[in-house]
């Protein structure tokens, strides 16, 4: 789909298709098909179970029949950049030379759009691969702001969600993990720069981000575990669909029974 001689330029053809550029340029070492099953159902288990560890979710599959090390399972976990309740290695682990900002969410009402924002990744599998997504959401309205499609875990397709959610408004506060992504300098440069405050969640409290959290678990039971997705540009697309019937046709209870664009926009509900 992408045309290297065309008119638009690579940079605006990858925006367009809402994928990263780096993905043009680099090709991932595939995991066998075993592995890449056995990580869709770590994938599903961390939705229902998000408390279990490496340890428990070896007995858990061998429970199921899978003869699987716990050291397999904890390399694949972290892989995944799957979250427990309590700390544990991780995928996206800040770096020592990246600053660390403190958590500014603990107590405060949040009741009003762009008071703050929040930002996540989680993993996206497709045929014979996976792929990462990020969303930014306002946590007022549970509004998706922007979301972006990468094969790799760098910080060019967070900065290119941050830069297309800043199209809507500013926040006052940006919440995310402390993922390196995150806590990059060329990422908490464009939130600062911006005039919103960076917050980050405490090590491994992933409650504290809880409604991006709740939006990976919807999007992958209502649209991604439906289907077989073929490759990111179909997964592209199943997503985009999903996150227009999320946030135009999806009333939530938490609401008032409002979609997250009617919440956000101050609509009452149709």
């Amino acid at each position: 789909m992408l045309e290297r001689d065309g008119e638009l330029s690579e940079r605006r053809q990858c925006r367009l298709l809402g994928i990263s550029r780096s993905s043009l340029y680099y090709t991932p070492k595939g995991e066998s098909s075993e592995n890449l099953a056995l990580m869709r159902r770590l994938d599903e288990l961390s939705l229902q179970y998000p408390f279990y560890g490496s340890r428990q979710m070896r007995r858990h599959l061998r429970r199921e029949g899978a003869q699987v090390g716990r050291h397999r399972i904890r390399r694949l976990m972290r892989l995944l950049g799957l979250k427990t309740i309590y700390p544990k290695p991780r995928t996206s682990r800040a770096r020592s030379e990246h600053r660390v900002y403190p958590y500014l969410l603990r107590g405060l009402k949040i009741d009003e759009p762009h008071q703050v924002w929040c930002a996540d990744i989680t993993y996206i599998p497709v045929y014979k691969g996976y792929l990462y997504l990020v969303a930014v959401m306002d946590w007022a309205s549970r509004y998706v702001l922007s979301w972006r499609l990468s094969n790799t875990l760098d910080s060019e397709f967070c900065v290119e969600a941050l830069e297309r959610a800043l199209s809507h408004g500013v926040p006052t506060i940006f919440n995310t993990d402390q993922g390196a992504q995150f806590t990059s300098r060329v990422f908490t440069e464009w939130v600062q720069a911006s005039g919103a405050r960076c917050s980050m969640d405490g090590r491994g409290r992933c409650l504290d981000n809880v409604f991006i959290e709740r939006l990976w678990r919807s999007l992958k039971y209502e649209a991604v575990y439906l289907r077989e997705l073929v490759d990111g540009f179909e997964a592209s697309r199943v997503i985009g669909e999903w996150m227009e019937f999320y946030n135009g046709e999806r009333p939530h209870s938490a609401l008032g029974g409002r979609t997250p664009r009617e919440a956000h926009h101050g609509r009452e509900a149709a």
